[in-house]
């Protein structure tokens, strides 16, 4: 392979930070929650993971799937601290790096004489100076190295080329990938297509029949493992958002454009210190029987201001007007200005179905 792109992701990252500080809790189930009656699990250990525990789990169902397992609210601080310390580690190793949390990142491995040394020395390196251990996915592009990644988790080591991705993999579910979610996996479902194998040997015009044809094309790639985006030093998110579960749940429109409106101030806030505009404003509307429903609007011109995004935000509540109280609100801005285009192909059926 002329191009070599490595993904590493530190393993239970925020629980394993918390093992570090407390060593005695090795071996127990771990969850790292907030402590609110309507929390959601930030991540757990993998002793927690048997039972089936999940990241954005309700903690109250984690609770219930495994009783036994010790809650700690999380620490931020110390997981940045921690981040530092890999990052700084895989930066000295890796000339171009791409950071895409506090716990993973691709790195462009290609100029190395013996890349699969290198990174069995640099997980090394990170296992002695932060304690933490790491799997590592190499292959010809960012996709298959992403995969690989997980592939053999806890301190996985995989190394694939394309086709040994399309082997390998061919059994596995769509949503295997990244870039479909449930909401394209159940489209394609609906066509009959549920495994990778199946979605890379579907004719791209099959495809562009049903999901248009710039997404329709780009699926098939995907179950190809066909991938050239660049491994970037500068990661811009193709989006932000604010959003908030409420401890009791808010059953009147006022309230809930209250809050709406405080988002939206919140999230502009951030936009003007990055000097981000954007054209897409969406909301994100949970009820307290957890039906989620998102609407999104795009404008014609580029904004970050708070008023204007908190109108759209409230005109989209009314239009939608929620028939039973809501547990969560969030608002959300994409379509920015000069954002990168790595980002699957969106068609028109997709523009009211943002996830945020």
């Amino acid at each position: 392979m002329s191009r070599r792109i490595a993904h590493l992701d530190i393993d239970a990252f925020y629980a394993s930070v918390e093992l570090l500080r407390r060593p005695d809790l090795r071996g127990l189930p771990l969850i790292v929650s907030g402590s609110g009656p309507r929390s959601v699990v930030t991540t757990a250990s993998y002793e927690a993971r048997k039972f089936g525990v999940g990241s954005a789990m309700p903690t109250s169902r984690a609770m219930r799937l495994c009783p036994e397992a010790i809650v700690i609210p999380p620490d931020f601080a110390a997981y940045r601290a921690a981040s530092k310390v890999v990052m700084d580690l895989v930066r000295d190793t890796v000339e171009t790096v791409e950071v895409v949390g506090l716990d993973e990142a691709y790195l462009d491995l290609s100029d190395l004489f013996s890349p699969k040394t290198e990174m069995r020395r640099l997980v090394a390196q990170i296992k002695e100076a932060a304690g933490l251990t790491a799997s590592v996915g190499i292959g010809p592009n960012k996709l298959v190295a992403k995969v690989a990644s997980d592939a053999e988790k806890p301190a996985g080591f995989v190394v694939l080329s394309r086709e040994q991705a399309i082997a390998r993999f061919a059994g596995a579910p769509v949503g295997l990938v990244p870039g479909i979610g449930p909401k394209t996996a159940e489209r394609l479902h609906e066509l009959g297509i549920t495994t990778l194998g199946e979605l890379a040997g579907t004719p791209d015009e099959v495809l562009a029949a049903r999901f248009g044809t710039n997404q329709g094309p780009w699926l098939a790639r995907r179950g190809r493992f066909e991938d050239d985006s660049p491994v970037s030093e500068e990661r811009i998110a193709v989006s932000e958002s604010r959003e908030r579960t409420f401890d009791v749940d808010v059953s009147t429109i006022p309230e809930m454009e209250d809050h709406l409106r405080r988002m939206a101030r919140e999230l502009c806030a951030g936009l003007v210190k990055q000097d981000r505009q954007g054209r897409t404003i969406a909301i994100k509307v949970r009820l307290d029987d957890w039906t989620t429903v998102t609407r999104a609007r795009t404008i014609d011109e580029y904004t970050d201001q708070a008023d204007r995004v908190g109108a759209i935000a409230v005109e989209l509540l009314r239009a939608y007007a929620p028939r039973r109280p809501v547990r969560l609100l969030g608002v959300r801005m994409a379509g920015f200005a000069h954002e990168a285009a790595a980002a699957p192909p969106k068609t028109p059926g997709d523009q009211l179905a943002l996830e945020l």
